[in-house]
Protein backbone atom coordinates (compact mmCIF):
# COMPACT_ATOMS: atom_id res chain seq x y z
CA UNK A 1 0.00 0.00 0.00
CA UNK A 2 1.79 3.27 -0.89
CA UNK A 3 2.53 6.09 1.58
CA UNK A 4 -0.47 8.51 2.39
CA UNK A 5 0.21 12.30 1.77
CA UNK A 6 -0.19 13.92 5.60
CA UNK A 7 -0.31 17.28 3.99
CA UNK A 8 -2.76 16.94 1.79
CA UNK A 9 -5.74 16.30 4.21
CA UNK A 10 -6.38 14.54 7.02
CA UNK A 11 -6.57 10.73 6.87
CA UNK A 12 -10.06 8.82 7.63
CA UNK A 13 -10.02 5.10 8.32
CA UNK A 14 -13.70 3.74 7.49
CA UNK A 15 -14.51 -0.21 8.01
CA UNK A 16 -17.46 -1.90 7.84
CA UNK A 17 -18.03 -5.40 6.16
CA UNK A 18 -21.39 -3.67 4.36
CA UNK A 19 -20.72 -2.19 0.52
CA UNK A 20 -23.71 0.11 0.82
CA UNK A 21 -22.18 1.73 3.88
CA UNK A 22 -18.72 2.45 2.87
CA UNK A 23 -20.26 4.08 -0.21
CA UNK A 24 -22.15 5.89 1.56
CA UNK A 25 -19.54 7.24 3.74
CA UNK A 26 -16.84 7.75 1.28
CA UNK A 27 -19.02 10.00 -0.71
CA UNK A 28 -19.86 12.08 2.09
CA UNK A 29 -15.98 12.10 3.56
CA UNK A 30 -14.24 12.75 -0.08
CA UNK A 31 -16.45 15.14 -0.89
CA UNK A 32 -15.92 16.95 2.66
CA UNK A 33 -11.70 17.07 1.38
CA UNK A 34 -11.10 13.88 3.83
CA UNK A 35 -8.31 11.30 2.17
CA UNK A 36 -10.67 8.12 2.94
CA UNK A 37 -9.34 4.86 3.20
CA UNK A 38 -11.50 1.43 3.58
CA UNK A 39 -11.34 -2.06 5.17
CA UNK A 40 -14.34 -4.65 4.72
CA UNK A 41 -13.00 -6.99 7.93
CA UNK A 42 -11.47 -7.12 11.22
CA UNK A 43 -7.47 -7.62 10.41
CA UNK A 44 -7.69 -5.31 7.40
CA UNK A 45 -8.55 -2.53 9.82
CA UNK A 46 -5.35 -3.65 11.90
CA UNK A 47 -3.36 -3.90 8.91
CA UNK A 48 -3.96 -0.55 7.33
CA UNK A 49 -4.44 1.31 10.33
CA UNK A 50 -0.79 0.17 11.42
CA UNK A 51 0.43 1.14 7.99
CA UNK A 52 -1.60 4.44 7.28
CA UNK A 53 -2.05 5.85 11.15
CA UNK A 54 -5.59 7.77 10.00
CA UNK A 55 -6.00 10.34 12.21
CA UNK A 56 -10.02 9.53 12.75
CA UNK A 57 -11.47 5.53 12.21
CA UNK A 58 -14.98 5.15 12.02
CA UNK A 59 -15.30 1.34 13.04
CA UNK A 60 -18.30 -1.08 12.46
CA UNK A 61 -19.33 -2.89 16.13
CA UNK A 62 -20.60 -5.74 14.55
CA UNK A 63 -19.08 -7.68 11.70
CA UNK A 64 -18.46 -11.19 10.75
CA UNK A 65 -15.12 -12.70 12.04
CA UNK A 66 -13.60 -10.06 14.30
CA UNK A 67 -15.82 -7.59 15.27
CA UNK A 68 -15.29 -4.04 16.03
CA UNK A 69 -14.87 -4.02 19.37
CA UNK A 70 -11.72 -6.35 19.71
CA UNK A 71 -10.69 -4.53 16.92
CA UNK A 72 -10.65 -1.67 18.74
CA UNK A 73 -9.17 -3.35 21.96
CA UNK A 74 -6.08 -4.45 19.56
CA UNK A 75 -5.41 -1.15 18.07
CA UNK A 76 -5.48 0.09 21.78
CA UNK A 77 -2.77 -2.11 22.89
CA UNK A 78 -0.79 -0.89 19.86
CA UNK A 79 1.42 1.96 21.00
CA UNK A 80 1.72 2.91 17.46
CA UNK A 81 -2.46 3.28 16.86
CA UNK A 82 -3.80 3.40 20.24
CA UNK A 83 -3.53 7.37 20.29
CA UNK A 84 -6.17 7.15 17.04
CA UNK A 85 -9.68 8.61 18.00
CA UNK A 86 -12.53 5.81 17.21
CA UNK A 87 -15.84 6.46 16.41
CA UNK A 88 -18.14 3.32 16.30
CA UNK A 89 -20.73 2.60 14.16
CA UNK A 90 -24.15 0.58 15.59
CA UNK A 91 -27.27 -0.06 14.91
CA UNK A 92 -27.36 -1.18 18.27
CA UNK A 93 -28.57 1.22 21.24
CA UNK A 94 -29.06 -0.87 24.37
CA UNK A 95 -26.83 0.26 27.51
CA UNK A 96 -25.12 -2.78 27.29
CA UNK A 97 -23.62 -2.29 23.45
CA UNK A 98 -22.38 1.54 23.93
CA UNK A 99 -20.95 0.71 27.26
CA UNK A 100 -19.33 -1.80 25.57
CA UNK A 101 -17.98 0.94 22.78
CA UNK A 102 -16.20 3.14 25.34
CA UNK A 103 -14.91 -0.18 27.02
CA UNK A 104 -13.10 -1.29 24.35
CA UNK A 105 -11.46 2.50 23.96
CA UNK A 106 -13.81 4.24 21.53
CA UNK A 107 -14.44 8.23 21.89
CA UNK A 108 -17.84 8.58 20.15
CA UNK A 109 -20.79 6.05 18.58
CA UNK A 110 -23.14 6.66 15.58
CA UNK A 111 -26.23 4.49 15.08
CA UNK A 112 -27.38 3.19 11.91
CA UNK A 113 -28.94 3.70 9.50
CA UNK A 114 -25.89 6.08 9.18
CA UNK A 115 -26.40 9.96 8.49
CA UNK A 116 -23.37 11.73 6.97
CA UNK A 117 -23.90 15.15 8.35
CA UNK A 118 -24.09 13.78 12.00
CA UNK A 119 -20.72 11.77 11.01
CA UNK A 120 -18.99 14.92 9.48
CA UNK A 121 -19.49 16.90 12.66
CA UNK A 122 -18.65 13.94 14.90
CA UNK A 123 -15.12 13.20 12.88
CA UNK A 124 -14.69 17.29 12.91
CA UNK A 125 -14.78 17.68 16.68
CA UNK A 126 -12.55 14.39 17.32
CA UNK A 127 -10.04 15.74 14.54
CA UNK A 128 -9.82 19.08 16.80
CA UNK A 129 -9.14 17.21 19.52
CA UNK A 130 -6.46 14.84 17.99
CA UNK A 131 -4.77 17.74 15.96
CA UNK A 132 -4.50 19.83 19.71
CA UNK A 133 -2.95 16.38 20.98
CA UNK A 134 -0.52 16.38 18.26
CA UNK A 135 0.36 19.94 18.35
CA UNK A 136 0.92 19.62 21.95
CA UNK A 137 3.40 16.68 21.76
CA UNK A 138 4.94 18.26 18.59
CA UNK A 139 5.92 21.54 21.23
CA UNK A 140 7.50 19.37 23.70
CA UNK A 141 9.58 17.05 20.99
CA UNK A 142 10.66 20.45 19.47
CA UNK A 143 12.39 21.78 22.85
CA UNK A 144 13.51 17.98 23.66
CA UNK A 145 11.43 17.50 26.52
CA UNK A 146 11.52 13.61 27.33
CA UNK A 147 7.82 13.32 28.51
CA UNK A 148 5.64 10.40 29.12
CA UNK A 149 1.85 10.63 30.39
CA UNK A 150 0.54 7.45 32.40
CA UNK A 151 -2.99 6.44 33.27
CA UNK A 152 -3.12 5.24 36.68
CA UNK A 153 -6.29 3.33 36.35
CA UNK A 154 -4.72 0.51 34.11
CA UNK A 155 -0.64 1.75 34.40
CA UNK A 156 -1.05 2.32 30.47
CA UNK A 157 1.31 4.61 28.99
CA UNK A 158 -0.91 7.11 26.83
CA UNK A 159 1.46 9.19 25.05
CA UNK A 160 5.35 9.90 24.86
CA UNK A 161 7.49 11.95 23.03
CA UNK A 162 10.63 10.15 21.07
CA UNK A 163 13.06 11.13 23.57
CA UNK A 164 11.29 9.93 26.44
CA UNK A 165 10.80 6.09 24.72
CA UNK A 166 14.56 6.37 24.14
CA UNK A 167 15.39 6.49 27.84
CA UNK A 168 12.45 4.41 28.88
CA UNK A 169 14.03 1.97 26.21
CA UNK A 170 16.71 2.19 27.69
CA UNK A 171 16.50 1.63 31.29
CA UNK A 172 13.49 -0.59 31.25
CA UNK A 173 12.69 -3.34 29.33
CA UNK A 174 9.62 -3.29 27.17
CA UNK A 175 8.15 -0.57 27.80
CA UNK A 176 6.02 0.04 24.73
CA UNK A 177 2.52 0.07 26.33
CA UNK A 178 2.68 -0.33 30.40
CA UNK A 179 4.75 1.84 32.60
CA UNK A 180 7.53 0.37 34.16
CA UNK A 181 7.42 -0.78 37.98
CA UNK A 182 9.56 1.63 39.01
CA UNK A 183 7.77 4.65 37.37
CA UNK A 184 4.39 3.86 38.64
CA UNK A 185 6.16 3.19 42.67
CA UNK A 186 7.69 6.87 41.85
CA UNK A 187 4.39 8.45 40.72
CA UNK A 188 2.25 6.84 43.84
CA UNK A 189 5.23 8.09 46.24
CA UNK A 190 4.80 11.72 44.65
CA UNK A 191 1.12 11.78 44.70
CA UNK A 192 1.46 10.98 48.28
CA UNK A 193 4.26 13.75 49.08
CA UNK A 194 1.90 16.35 46.98
CA UNK A 195 -0.74 15.48 49.73
CA UNK A 196 1.36 16.23 52.25
CA UNK A 197 2.84 19.12 50.96
CA UNK A 198 6.25 18.15 50.05
CA UNK A 199 7.82 18.24 47.07
CA UNK A 200 7.87 14.92 45.61
CA UNK A 201 11.37 13.03 45.61
CA UNK A 202 13.38 12.88 42.24
CA UNK A 203 13.39 9.19 40.37
CA UNK A 204 16.81 8.10 40.85
CA UNK A 205 17.60 4.94 38.63
CA UNK A 206 21.50 4.60 38.52
CA UNK A 207 23.18 2.47 35.34
CA UNK A 208 26.88 2.76 35.47
CA UNK A 209 27.86 6.50 35.36
CA UNK A 210 24.47 7.51 34.17
CA UNK A 211 20.72 8.12 36.22
CA UNK A 212 17.81 8.60 35.25
CA UNK A 213 15.74 10.97 37.30
CA UNK A 214 12.08 11.80 36.61
CA UNK A 215 10.25 15.44 37.56
CA UNK A 216 6.30 15.38 38.44
CA UNK A 217 4.22 17.76 36.44
CA UNK A 218 0.42 17.82 36.52
CA UNK A 219 -2.85 15.80 35.65
CA UNK A 220 -3.29 15.79 31.71
CA UNK A 221 -6.84 14.22 32.36
CA UNK A 222 -8.88 12.35 34.52
CA UNK A 223 -6.18 9.81 35.98
CA UNK A 224 -3.56 10.52 33.80
CA UNK A 225 -0.36 11.47 35.07
CA UNK A 226 2.41 14.30 33.59
CA UNK A 227 6.33 13.52 34.18
CA UNK A 228 9.17 14.65 32.63
CA UNK A 229 12.36 12.13 32.24
CA UNK A 230 16.18 13.29 32.40
CA UNK A 231 19.22 11.60 32.08
CA UNK A 232 22.25 12.75 33.85
CA UNK A 233 25.64 11.34 33.65
CA UNK A 234 28.95 12.16 34.95
CA UNK A 235 30.26 13.71 31.70
CA UNK A 236 27.68 16.21 30.99
CA UNK A 237 27.14 17.80 34.40
CA UNK A 238 30.87 18.55 34.01
CA UNK A 239 30.34 20.15 30.83
CA UNK A 240 27.48 21.99 32.40
CA UNK A 241 29.37 23.51 35.12
CA UNK A 242 32.09 24.65 33.17
CA UNK A 243 29.87 26.41 31.21
CA UNK A 244 27.96 28.01 34.21
CA UNK A 245 30.81 28.72 36.88
CA UNK A 246 33.68 29.72 33.95
CA UNK A 247 35.48 26.45 35.72
CA UNK A 248 38.69 25.07 34.58
CA UNK A 249 37.70 20.56 33.74
CA UNK A 250 39.59 19.93 36.80
CA UNK A 251 37.70 22.48 39.30
CA UNK A 252 34.57 21.11 37.26
CA UNK A 253 35.11 17.95 38.42
CA UNK A 254 36.18 18.45 41.76
CA UNK A 255 33.14 20.53 42.22
CA UNK A 256 30.93 17.48 40.73
CA UNK A 257 32.65 15.24 43.39
CA UNK A 258 31.69 17.53 46.44
CA UNK A 259 28.10 17.51 44.88
CA UNK A 260 28.38 13.61 45.25
CA UNK A 261 29.22 14.31 48.87
CA UNK A 262 32.76 12.77 48.24
CA UNK A 263 35.21 13.96 50.47
CA UNK A 264 38.83 15.74 49.56
CA UNK A 265 40.37 12.17 50.08
CA UNK A 266 37.92 10.60 47.84
CA UNK A 267 38.03 13.25 45.06
CA UNK A 268 42.24 13.16 45.52
CA UNK A 269 41.59 9.28 45.36
CA UNK A 270 38.94 9.19 42.02
CA UNK A 271 41.13 12.22 40.26
CA UNK A 272 44.62 10.77 41.35
CA UNK A 273 45.81 13.83 42.96
CA UNK A 274 46.62 14.51 46.65
CA UNK A 275 44.24 16.38 49.13
CA UNK A 276 45.56 19.14 49.27
CA UNK A 277 45.47 20.33 45.74
CA UNK A 278 42.10 18.80 45.83
CA UNK A 279 41.40 21.93 48.19
CA UNK A 280 43.57 24.09 46.09
CA UNK A 281 40.78 23.99 43.90
CA UNK A 282 38.14 23.95 46.00
CA UNK A 283 39.69 27.92 46.72
CA UNK A 284 39.32 28.70 43.32
CA UNK A 285 35.77 27.06 43.24
CA UNK A 286 34.70 29.25 46.02
CA UNK A 287 35.78 32.59 44.45
CA UNK A 288 34.54 31.84 41.49
CA UNK A 289 30.99 31.11 42.91
CA UNK A 290 31.14 34.06 45.61
CA UNK A 291 30.61 30.84 48.35
CA UNK A 292 32.50 29.89 51.46
CA UNK A 293 31.33 26.64 52.23
CA UNK A 294 31.20 22.85 50.72
CA UNK A 295 27.53 22.61 51.20
CA UNK A 296 27.19 26.23 49.91
CA UNK A 297 29.01 25.23 46.75
CA UNK A 298 27.23 21.89 46.53
CA UNK A 299 23.74 23.53 46.65
CA UNK A 300 24.55 25.88 44.21
CA UNK A 301 25.86 23.55 41.49
CA UNK A 302 22.95 20.90 41.97
CA UNK A 303 21.11 23.70 40.81
CA UNK A 304 22.89 24.21 37.71
CA UNK A 305 22.85 20.63 37.03
CA UNK A 306 19.25 19.94 37.06
CA UNK A 307 18.60 23.23 35.20
CA UNK A 308 20.67 22.06 32.30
Amino acid sequence: MPPVDRNISDIVLIVDDVPENLSLLHDALDEAGYTVLVATHGEAALQRARQSLPDVILLDALMPGMDGFEVARRLKADFSTQHIPIVFMTGLTETEHVVAAFAAGGADYVTKPIRPAEVLARIAAHMMNARQMKQARSALDAFGQATVAVRAADSRIVWQTPLARGLLNSYFANPETVAPEELLTWITAALRARADGRDPAPLLIAEGNKRLLASFHDQTGDDEWMVVLREENDASAVESLIAAFRLTQREAEVLYWVVQGKTSNDIGDILGNSPRTVNKHLEHVFEKLGVETRTAAANLAMSKIRGA
